[in-house]
């Protein structure tokens, strides 16, 4: 794909406009690797702070569908000319019941490998679609076990940055990919969107998914 969508103004064709919920430039990434490019970003600016005693499940589920209603509100959408989609998704990283936070600073990071280090732990990511027929959603359980990690590990993986602001303090496309002793789930989920159900919610609803497919060549 040679543009990033910029404007809620862009259209990739005449019959069908898709907008992602979304400034992350991994699920971005994951949409295009399936010959998807969406006609716009809209971030939704969310409070993600988990509610008391609320499961990692149901937090995901929560703030995808805030997002999306978020950006359906600054959309307008009754008064759209063209058929739009709108695609919001959220990644939740669960030890247990315990929701690991988008590391900021490197203690919090430090903290999050610890508390993965030799141990499963759980990543939920929701998605959600708005389409002109309705709105369909899609949580999905991807089951993660990290090698025990050494000091070394540790300090060397904070020192890379590459954890900034990603749910449980890492990225799975990154360094962290040598962690990785066991995966039961989806891998594309882990890294923000799990793509085999965003297609599939996406043409259930009738979005053209292969409309760019025959460009890729």
């Amino acid at each position: 794909m040679d543009a990033t969508p910029e404007a809620i103004g862009a259209t990739q064709g005449p019959t069908a406009r898709l907008v992602l919920a979304s400034a992350s430039p991994r699920r971005l990434a994951l949409l295009q690797q399936i010959g998807i490019e969406p006609d716009a970003l809209l971030p939704a600016e969310i409070d993600e702070t988990p509610r008391k005693a609320e499961p990692p499940r149901e937090l995901a589920r929560r703030l995808a569908r805030t997002k999306l209603a978020t950006a359906e509100a600054a959309l307008h959408l009754g008064d759209a000319t063209m058929p739009t989609w709108l695609l919001s998704a959220d990644t939740v990283v669960a030890v247990g019941r315990r929701v690991l936070p988008k590391a900021e600073v490197p203690d919090e990071a430090a903290d999050c490998l610890r508390l993965l280090s030799g141990r499963q732990h759980r990543v939920f990511t929701a998605i959600c679609v708005l389409s002109p027929g309705g709105r369909r959603e899609r949580i999905v359980e991807t089951r993660v076990r990290f090698k025990r990690l050494s000091g070394r590990d540790i300090q060397g993986y904070v020192a890379s940055g590459e954890w900034r602001g990603k749910a449980g303090g890492y990225a799975i496309q990154g360094l962290a990919g040598a962690f990785v002793v066991k995966l039961v789930g989806s891998y594309s989920a882990v890294v923000g969107l799990p793509l085999y159900e965003t297609i599939s919610l996406l043409e259930g609803e009738g979005y053209p998914v292969r409309a760019g497919w025959g460009g890729l060549a």
